[in-house]
């Protein structure tokens, strides 16, 4: 990897704020995109332009459910029952034990499978909402997943388009960017061409990752149409 494409993937440049043409030296790009053999070694060096997603221990994710206020209420009823219950010698009470037990199992369970099965519809709602965008690469525009755009990308995007990364606005009049998923600004955000950028999740300028709401961009570029 050379200095400057190391630069932008540890993000020691501001590609923000510095001007256009840096952008390009920085990116080692220019106007006319990449060419897919470009594109595919930075793949390769950045990874693909997606949010990484951390995979939960379903046990954890289970016992989790025995750790709340009210479960701490039933297991401690279920010690007592077994432990200070009966005086005197006598046994235990295993029938409140095992009452105890069975119904905070069953209340976890429940609240279990109702969250996996939340998460799964989830899951797959934004599998089937997943960001496509027009890039330019080998002089041609073409319709790709936004999965696949890189550092130096040339995008083109118009109104009511899902921003897919990080982006400099290069060409085009001035564009209002629903940020409030990000930054939490109730009012849409203007960026002028050639003179900000329009933000996505945190690293998409050195991996060009996908954003989540942000509505009109890697640290690339990106020409609106109307």
């Amino acid at each position: 990897m050379d200095e400057g494409h190391d630069e932008i993937k540890h993000e020691s440049v501001d590609l923000e704020n510095i001007p256009v043409k840096e952008v390009f030296v920085k990116l080692k790009c220019s106007s006319k995109g990449l060419t897919t053999s470009d594109a595919q070694a930075r793949i390769a060096m950045f990874g693909t332009n997606k949010l990484e997603e951390k995979k939960e221990s379903k046990v954890l994710k289970f016992l989790g459910f025995m750790w709340n206020p009210l479960s701490w209420v039933m297991e401690m009823a279920a010690v007592i029952a077994i432990g200070l219950a009966n005086g005197d010698h006598r046994p235990p009470d295993w029938q409140d034990f095992v009452g105890i037990v069975v119904l905070l199992v069953l209340n976890s369970t429940i609240s279990f499978i109702e969250e996996n099965n939340a998460g799964s519809v989830a899951k797959e709602l934004m599998a089937n909402l997943a960001p496509r965008t027009k890039v330019l690469r080998d002089g041609r525009w073409s319709d790709e997943d936004a999965a696949v755009l890189v550092p130096g990308d040339i995008i083109s995007i118009k109104l009511g388009n899902i921003v897919p990364a990080d982006a400099r606005l290069l060409q085009g009049d001035p564009l209002k960017i629903d940020q409030s998923a990000l930054t939490g600004e109730c009012l849409p955000v203007t960026k002028n061409p050639a003179a900000v950028s329009t933000r996505a999740p945190r690293a998409s300028r050195a991996r060009s990752r996908p954003s989540s709401s942000p509505r009109a961009s890697t640290p690339s570029s990106v020409r609106p149409r109307t």
